[in-house]
């Protein structure tokens, strides 16, 4: 009985003894600090406006013209902020009512030498280029005295916008004129690099 009664009175330090001799295990580092760093240290690439790329990819009605802006190198052109474009984006119907499509070209007066793949491709690529250039005028226009002219990217191609009674008077600029062949634009968006008007038509490179 004795010896009972000293193993109870001696258990607890024992007990004590054996968790000091253990050893410590250190405090995880604070995620909170960690987080907070990492959040210091990013920074999200943001603009003040969207490109003209941007718009040309949210515009549904402009997918027609943008694949095929994207088939050269001009595209990327859409995307660069140290230049200012206009656009005149044929919306997707108008392309669709083109007889000859872009990338055909016009049609041949003398009969067609039969051409290799590579010449055709070739050929369809100059075609796209031509017609995509057509529809780019590389600076800022002012619609507010129509008519007036303005010369494309494409080389001696010229777009004329004359002015049309057919809306009111309070309708914005671009609501108030047509281009040469009685396309009109139906609507404007602009960008950091430029602005976008959606035309119901298109223009004719040759």
């Amino acid at each position: 009985m004795r010896l009972s009664h000293l193993f109870v009175f001696v258990l607890p330090f024992l007990v004590s003894a054996s968790l000091e001799e253990q050893p410590k295990l250190s405090s995880p580092p604070n995620m909170g600090d960690q987080q907070g760093d990492l959040d210091t240290g990013y920074t999200p690439l943001t603009r003040p406006q969207p490109t003209l790329a941007d718009l040309l990819t949210i515009e549904p009605s402009a997918s027609i013209y943008y694949s095929y802006a994207r088939e050269t190198e001009l595209s990327l052109e859409f995307d660069t902020a140290n230049q200012y474009l206009t656009l005149l984006v044929p919306t997707n119907r108008a392309v669709m009512a083109l007889s000859r499509k872009p990338h055909q070209g016009p049609p041949s007066a003398v009969p067609v030498i039969e051409m290799s793949e590579q010449q055709f491709d070739e050929q369809s690529k100059r075609n796209v280029h031509r017609w995509v250039s057509a529809h780019i005028i590389p600076s800022y226009i002012s619609l507010s005295n129509a008519p007036v002219t303005y010369d494309t990217i494409l080389e001696g191609k010229s777009v004329t916008f004359i002015p049309t009674s057919e809306t009111a008077q309070d309708s914005p600029d671009w609501a108030r004129v047509v281009l040469e062949d009685g396309s009109r634009i139906i609507s404007m968006k602009e960008g950091m690099n430029g602005v976008l008007y959606l035309v119901d038509g298109t223009i004719d490179p040759y």
